[in-house]
């Protein structure tokens, strides 16, 4: 309770010795207590991110509720700390040595909070020069390498499966947007993702053939599917954006802001995705252009219904919002990137607190 609590204080450095000192004065041992608890101590943060989990939903609770993955960086010192590694930090822009983790925020009309964090380890760190370091900040051994996007879609899968937060929809930006195993493996869920993905993304208005396996007129029997040889190739989505019609374009609210509500023009297109050079499932393509100069043109696409609503789908392309403010407060007022600790334990302790630190200020 004092770690929180002192998370929560007015100062600008949070780390545990000045936290410490301002609650309890020049308390070595109070000191040395609070660094135990948060790096050594091994209470599981797993069970108590799920008792946030009922709180949050409690609280915050909607059926049509959206959960956003995204990562965030932590810039080091050295080569000590768990997962660190030199690598994109989104906190700074760019390439950096740093910690990355990967989040999911949850946004409703009640409000918006953190739900669940996992710690990305590069690749490198399971190779056999990394075993001593491993073993140095308390890496699990059963622990295997995940990508951003596969981390993601575990967190996602466990909210699924426990079913203590109400969710309809999982959105994310084009890092994960692009990665077509995370896409299915939302969509395998039964959720409806909205992703954000780059402009050169490729897909077909119209679906082509597809010649299954059998005996071809020359040559070995085909094994596996393939396109027919008469079959349009996959456009990219920014070549089919140019290609609209000026009545294509419709501007559509997508939400009120502090400055007034923001619109924005957008396109709606059914199609066929590409998966694995064969026509995968069809989707809706989302496409967002500004009504201002410089005019900025943004791409999603979502596995949302054919009957959805195109306002909804035009409204979740502004849910990325929560995400940035929900970081910008948590490292601004509860301290999340002000941390010491090096170990696995105790990166996911603190950042445990500083989600209970920001929902705290959200309630």
């Amino acid at each position: 309770m004092s770690y929180l609590c002192v998370q929560l204080f007015g100062r600008e450095r949070k780390t545990i010795e000045p936290m410490v000192l301002a609650l309890h004065g020049p308390d070595l041992n109070a000191i040395r207590a609070v660094q135990h608890f948060i790096s050594e101590s091994p209470w599981s943060a797993a069970d108590a991110v799920k008792q946030h989990q009922r709180m949050v939903a409690e609280a915050l609770g909607d059926p049509l509720g959206v959960v956003m993955v995204d990562g965030s960086g932590f810039p080091k010192q050295g080569p000590y700390s768990a997962g660190v590694g030199y690598q994109y930090c989104g906190h700074l822009g760019k390439l950096a040595n740093c910690q990355e983790g990967v989040f999911a925020v949850y946004a409703t009309r009640h409000g918006y909070t953190f739900l669940d964090p996992r710690l990305y380890l590069p690749e490198p760190w399971f190779d056999a020069d990394h075993q001593r370091l491993r073993e140095r900040c308390g890496i699990p051994d059963k622990r295997a390498f995940q990508t951003e996007p596969a981390l993601a879609l575990t967190m996602v899968t466990d909210l699924h499966t426990a079913g203590v937060v109400p969710f309809r929809w999982v959105a994310c930006d084009e890092h994960y947007g692009q990665n077509t195993a995370f896409l299915d493996g939302i969509a395998a869920l039964g959720q409806w993702y909205f992703a954000e993905v780059p402009s050169n993304t490729h897909v077909w208005l119209r679906t082509p053939a597809v010649q299954p396996p059998g005996r071809g007129p020359l040559g070995r029997p085909r094994i596996h599917p393939r396109l027919a040889r008469n079959a349009p190739v996959a456009r990219e989505l920014r070549a089919i954006a140019a290609d609209l019609p000026h009545g294509a374009w419709k501007r559509y609210l997508i939400k009120e802001g502090s400055k007034g509500p923001l619109l924005a023009a957008f396109a709606f297109l059914r199609f066929r995705t590409v998966r694995h050079t064969l026509p995968g499932p069809r989707a809706w393509a989302v496409l967002r252009r500004s009504l201002s100069a410089p005019v900025e043109l943004k791409f999603h696409l979502s596995n949302a219904p054919l009957a959805c609503e195109r306002r909804d789908l035009a409204q979740m392309s502004g849910w990325r919002w929560p995400v940035e403010t929900a970081f910008e407060e948590a490292k601004g007022e509860a301290g999340m990137d002000q941390y010491e600790t090096r170990s696995w334990l105790g990166w996911h302790h603190h950042m445990l607190h500083s989600f209970m630190a920001h929902f705290f200020l959200i309630r």
